[in-house]
């Protein structure tokens, strides 16, 4: 029996959620339709599916590599996710073929690893630092829970409970045991779904022993490669344990630094320990993390990590735009860390960095068809940038099919009190609340309107609470039950509106989150939006191509002035809001022939339309600008 959480609330299961809207239902139908069987087609061509039969041999072409078995599970997971809420026969026939190849491919001892079994049978577990061993382990973890949650079937979740339990053999503090722990973290969130999934306790034990001993001396980076005849020092050249969130005990962390979805996923492991072990130095190193990275180190889209050279963060308030690097898959831990900081605590500070994520940093990692892919989302480009099919490291496109139809999971929570919305999405959950079988229906064109209809349904009256998120972009919110006016002032705690009474059926909540157009701008600290100004509204960050302005968005002036209007476009980039209005734009005239001059720039007056950021890049290649210059 899995043990009771520290937290006071409990997210529902993705199948719990049925979502009905447009703008979520069309990408995960782009999902089934396109994306996961596009991929499945690139995990043949690349030699993936071949190596799990085991006919390589040295020489051969496509080696198999140290970290494609992570890209196969990922596929899993997403298809698993999908057939779960929209059932479909032959995406349900491949994912069987492939949990039997990936079952067959497990040798006696429950090792499973594609790369060490065929190309390196000689040096299993001898670089945890590098060869991402334990990192494909968590994520074959991770979809083996997700397709028995989403099938019922136990083939895939049988095999992997064998791997773990090899791994457990293996690793631990005991005498005789391996002290390592893995240089890409992984696997530690992963033994806690496994352990949520089998109440196998000794799961979550290890999850917490790789974060435990994490940092501590001598480090084990050192010693492993003593022992392949190796100096360390030489060993260290290019990286370090700052890289790999390894260079102190996690709990003595007072930034967030290093490769970003390495820290992403630390920290989500972090702060699942923190939860089922009521570890509050956990939660404490949690909280001191989370406001550091959020108030310094975050891009407006909440992706994370500016640079490329270590994947991953520099310094304070250093947020380049046309060089970002920010990841897809470190947006996307950024969701897996604040919607688990939403169990122990509702505030809705997470709840607003899961959404800014969401309808940002992470569906921009996607083009509109479901076909083509950003490793890194720039928040400005000199035409230069665009999207691809698949990358030698396909981390970012797989990460893409597993998040998009589990977003059910994020939408709500309940307690014994309580039930939680925490993203306004059509369609309905359905939940225990009291004691009692409680369902929550949305209708609302949300993103694109802040209007939210909460129906309540309940066999029998019952008294609980209902807690709605108040975006922080939305300062003047209002709700109403069955027609009757809520004191907002009185009812707001921590970003969330608390009604509590006793709910009858077909009781109805009208919530108005309007959207106004807002001017964004950045810390003084942060030089390269200095000057500067973005536009949001919403959720959504808005950002200007080349394609849609008479200049370069580089040369666009945004007076404080300006009224921008919101209009919808039902036939431009699957159908979107733009903002339109008047503007200025700086004036080559003059310039002929020079590079500098002792003259400013004249400006002049010129129409201006911005769209949605997530949507750029999905017509012809043009420049595109989010920050532009502000005119007080």
């Amino acid at each position: 029996m899995a043990r009771e959480r520290r937290g006071g609330n409990t997210p529902l299961p993705f199948n719990n959620v049925k979502i009905e809207d447009s703008f979520w239902s069309a990408k995960i139908q782009a999902n089934l339709e396109r994306t996961i069987p596009n991929q499945y087609g690139k995990l043949v061509e690349t030699g993936i599916i071949e190596a799990l039969r085991g006919n390589w041999e040295s020489g051969m072409p496509l080696e198999p590599h140290i970290f494609r078995d992570s890209d196969l599970a990922k596929w899993v997971e997403g298809a698993s996710y999908t057939i779960a809420i929209l059932p479909d026969p032959k995406i349900e026939k491949l994912l069987d073929e492939v949990v039997d190849l990936i079952v067959a491919s497990q040798q006696p001892d429950g090792y499973l690893n594609t790369h060490y079994t065929l190309v390196e049978p000689d040096k299993r577990w001898t670089n945890l630092r590098d060869q991402h061993e334990l990192y494909c382990a968590g994520h074959l973890m991770e979809a083996a829970v997700a397709h028995y949650r989403a099938t019922g079937k136990r083939k895939l979740l049988d095999c992997l409970c064998r791997y773990a339990d090899h791994i457990d053999s293996v690793f631990g503090a005991e005498p005789g045991k391996k002290r390592g722990y893995c240089g890409h973290e992984e696997i530690e969130l992963a033994l806690v779904k496994l352990y949520e999934a089998t109440g196998n306790e000794r799961y979550l034990k290890l999850s917490a022993y790789f974060i435990d001993e994490r940092g501590q001396k001598p480090h084990y980076y050192d010693q492993e490669a003593i022992d392949r005849g190796e100096d360390p020092e030489k060993y260290w050249a290019g990286a370090n344990y700052e890289y790999m969130q390894a260079q102190i005990p996690v709990r003595d962390l007072e930034i967030v630094s290093g490769h970003a979805v390495r820290a992403m996923y630390l920290v989500a492991a972090m702060a699942d320990l923190a939860d089922l072990n009521k570890d509050e130095t956990l939660v404490k190193t949690l909280e001191r993390l989370w406001d550091q990275l959020v108030s310094k180190r975050m891009y407006i889209t909440a992706g994370i990590g500016p640079s490329g050279r270590n994947e991953g963060f520099t310094t304070d308030y250093d947020l380049p735009n046309e060089t970002a690097y920010s990841e897809t898959c470190a947006a996307i831990g950024m969701v897996l860390w604040a919607h688990r900081m939403l169990r122990f605590d509702l505030d809705s500070k997470y709840g607003d960095v899961m959404e800014r994520a969401l309808y940002n940093g992470i569906i921009s990692g996607v083009s509109l068809d479901g076909t083509k892919y950003f490793y890194q989302n720039p928040l400005g480009s000199l035409a230069k940038h665009h999207r691809t099919e698949w990358f030698d490291c396909s981390c970012c496109p797989t990460n893409i099919v597993r998040l998009i139809p589990s977003l059910g999971g994020y939408v709500y929570a309940a307690s014994d009190k309580d039930a939680i919305v925490h993203l306004y999405v059509q369609g309905e959950g359905r939940m225990a609340v009291a004691g009692k079988a409680v369902t929550l229906k949305q209708e609302t064109n949300f993103p694109w309107d802040g209007d939210v209809r909460v129906s309540v349904g309940v066999d029998e009256a019952a008294k609980f609470g209902i807690c709605l998120r108040i975006p922080s972009w939305c300062k003047n919110a209002s709700a109403k039950v069955n027609g009757e006016g809520v004191d907002m002032s009185a009812n707001v705690c921590k970003g969330y509106l608390r009604i509590e009474r006793e709910w009858k059926n077909g009781d109805v909540i009208e919530l108005a989150l309007p959207m106004t157009v807002r001017r964004i701008y950045a810390h003084p600290e942060a030089p390269q939006d200095a000057g500067r100004v973005a536009i949001q509204r919403g959720p959504m960050v808005y950002c200007f191509e080349e394609i849609d302005n008479p200049v370069s968005p580089h040369k666009i002036v945004l007076p404080e002035s300006a009224a921008l209007e919101a209009k919808f476009e039902p036939d431009l980039l699957g159908g979107v809001i733009t903002l339109t209005g008047e503007a200025l734009c700086l004036d080559d005239s003059g310039w002929e022939g020079k590079l500098y001059g002792d003259f400013a720039p004249a400006t002049k007056p010129c129409t201006v339309k911005a769209i949605p950021y997530y949507a750029w890049d999905n017509r012809d290649a043009c420049r595109m600008n989010m920050w532009v210059i502000n005119k007080p």
